[in-house]
């Protein structure tokens, strides 16, 4: 699995991706985890099937007691379906999750680690000396979901949206954004269903500080790709599979 350092000041922002080991027909996934002094936090930490390249990547970077904290963005397998393996290595852990999807969640084994639910408005959490914000992005496409944004790094992560569908060897930053609009057009529009919640979501993030957009699948937007990002999921028509 391949990992790269994203963000290294007072705290760091890892990815972990591109996993070679993947069984072929498991969707590619973006896993991330913010470091600030003896805590950490596992974003979507990913689907049973890369629990153990997870992990080993993981323990290249930090013991395993100072995982104290996962968030998983909505109850997407791909997404947290590895919470049962996590509850019996951390299970002094904490889960951070919308508070909606804790009986469906909870399928997938949480005896151990502390569920804490968020509410539908958001709200913050402090690892280490880092206080990180949960951004509201219900109905996209989930109809409990959320990001995570940094104020301090200017990352926001932002789940499914400004995913891309492409080969698991691709690069993990945009290259040429046109080109990659093409890869990211039948996802967005199959998958969000709601022009009214994109829409809400875009006046809420267009307030932030953003110098990197993470999404969980495909590659990572930097600089001026996330204005531009903006503009063409604004422009674009979504929940297409009503008109079939």
């Amino acid at each position: 699995m391949e990992a790269k350092l994203l963000f290294d000041d007072k705290h760091q922002w890892y990815v972990f991706a591109r996993d070679p080991d993947k069984p072929e027909k498991i969707i590619d996934t973006n896993q991330y985890m913010v470091v600030s002094g003896k805590e950490s936090l596992v974003l979507d930490p990913g689907g049973i099937e890369i629990f153990s390249a997870m992990l080993s990547t993981i323990l290249k970077f930090i013991p395993l007691e100072q995982v104290t904290h996962l968030f998983a963005s909505h109850q997407d397998p791909d997404i947290i379906s590895s919470l049962g393996m996590w509850d019996q290595v951390i299970p002094k852990a904490k889960l951070y999750t919308p508070n909606l999807w804790e009986g469906f969640i909870r399928h997938f084994g949480c005896e151990n680690i502390e569920f804490c639910g968020i509410k539908d408005g958001g709200g913050e959490l402090k690892i280490g000396d880092t206080t990180l914000q949960f951004i509201p992005a219900h109905y996209l496409h989930s109809s409990a979901n959320f990001h995570v944004y940094d104020p301090v790094a200017k990352i926001l992560f932002s789940g499914d949206i400004g995913a891309a569908l492409e080969p698991q060897d691709s690069s993990l930053f945009i290259e040429d954004f046109d080109s990659h609009c093409d890869k990211m057009k039948f996802f967005h529009q199959r998958w969000m269903p709601s022009n009214e919640a994109k829409n809400h979501w875009l006046k809420r993030v267009r307030k932030l500080d953003i110098d990197m957009m993470l999404p969980q699948h495909g590659r990572i937007f930097r600089g001026k790709e996330v204005e531009q990002f903006f503009d063409w999921f604004e422009a674009l028509n979504v929940g297409v599979a009503l008109d079939s």
